[in-house]
């Protein structure tokens, strides 16, 4: 069966951007001048995903609202002549037919994720994390999914990180040699362990999983029988580790995707900047009036360099 539909979580509460997220979610923070949540809405469109569920909390209206149409500032932008800003804000309405679904309580990822069971019903989806943006010229999501057409079950996006960051991601053991790529650009391997946030010393291995996942509705009576794990949450990784162990006798496969591209991390401050400024300067509206001064404030010396009165 072929993937239609993709799963966005966005009912985290945002707390390493406060307080600017205490009245605004965290997923409508600017990428330049688009939320970070519409970069992820637009991949998985890009991919032929255009059922899109919002899993969000009582907090996040503002992200709801702003895949709806907004009449009153159309009207005002069409009165102006401005075609340029109203086909922005159009676009957001018409990237895909966007759905949602709330959150009751802050319970982990897993969770999240099994909130979506009611509307994805016994389909395989995908599962894109909001503060993870993959750049529009590395088409990992679609890879993912030719992965998923090829070998059945579950696809996990993978990366390899520094050693002292692998405490910080889910942790995969891969076996040795790879499969061979499913799509054009990245290598594809069968994953048969994983493990939620290990200390440095017990990972596996450096290839952290990121957030992007092809999944198998399998892993909805999976996470039903999961309990709580690290942080006292439900964890997708455990699910998804007790796919892997079932494995072939299931019928339930779980390969990874090793990414190699450009992705940027938009949950944590500085990671964010970078983003920010990295995808202003490729913006030929914007790049060439930015990127001279950056040189310029970086060759002065920075932060370091006296203002002068």
């Amino acid at each position: 069966m072929s993937v239609k539909k993709a799963v966005i979580p966005a009912a985290g509460l945002g707390t390493r951007f406060l307080p600017a997220t205490k009245s605004l979610p965290k997923e409508m923070l600017p990428v330049v001048d688009r939320p970070a949540i519409e970069y992820v809405v637009e991949e998985a469109s890009r991919a032929g995903l255009r059922d899109v569920l919002l899993v969000t909390s009582r907090t996040k209206k503002a992200v709801e609202d702003h895949f709806d149409r907004e009449a009153e500032l159309e009207a005002a932008l069409e009165r102006k002549g401005d075609t340029t800003r109203l086909g922005r804000i159009r676009a957001s309405a018409e990237l895909a037919e966007v759905h949602s679904v709330r959150q009751q309580a802050p319970r982990g990822l897993g969770h999240a994720v099994l909130c979506a069971a009611g509307h994805v019903g016994d389909e395989p989806f995908a599962v894109l994390l909001g503060d993870d943006l993959i750049d529009e010229r590395d088409p990992l999501l679609v890879e993912m999914l030719a992965v998923r057409e090829r070998f059945g079950g579950s696809v996990v996006g993978l990366m390899e990180v520094p050693e002292d960051l692998v405490s910080l991601y889910g942790v995969a053991t891969v076996d040795p040699t790879a499969v061979g790529p499913a799509g054009e650009r990245y290598q594809t391997v069968r994953i048969r362990d994983l493990v939620e946030k290990p200390p440095v010393d017990e990972a596996p291995s450096n290839l952290a999983i990121i957030g992007r996942y092809v999944l198998s509705p399998a892993v909805f009576d999976v996470l039903r029988q999961t309990p709580p794990g690290r942080g006292n949450e439900i964890q997708l990784t455990d699910a998804l580790r007790t796919l892997a162990h079932l494995g072939d006798d299931a019928g339930e496969p779980v390969h990874g995707v090793v990414f190699t591209g450009r992705r940027y991390d938009t949950g944590d401050r500085v990671d964010y900047l970078k983003a920010v400024i990295r995808l202003a300067c490729e913006r030929p509206d914007i790049g060439g009036e930015l990127y001279p001064w950056l040189e310029e404030y970086v060759s002065a010396g920075g932060p370091k360099a006296d203002p002068g009165p």
